[in-house]
């Protein structure tokens, strides 16, 4: 299990990483950024089944999937929130 730890926040680790740096790109306004989010969130939920492909153990896969799409929203929301609150 604790590979699968290693695992889930890795993909968190990126969600974060490519969120800030869609934040951080001053010629995009709040809707692009938001859209690129969609593709953040899909990329992450991707990453982990061809992880679960090439893996090929079935044990545990709808764990890392619910918590890798849950934290990744969760990071992604943050993020709308502040892109909100910034105006």
């Amino acid at each position: 299990m604790k590979s699968n730890w290693t695992e889930i926040l890795l993909i968190w680790l990126a969600v974060a990483g490519l969120t800030v740096i869609s934040m951080l790109q001053p010629q995009l306004d709040n809707h692009q950024i938001e859209a690129r989010f969609g593709a953040i969130l899909a990329g992450s939920i991707a990453t982990v089944s061809l992880v679960q492909l090439f893996r090929a153990q079935a044990e545990g896969f709808v764990r890392r999937l619910v918590y890798v799409g849950g934290g990744s929203y969760l990071i992604l929301a943050a993020a709308t929130l502040y892109l909100a609150v910034r105006g």
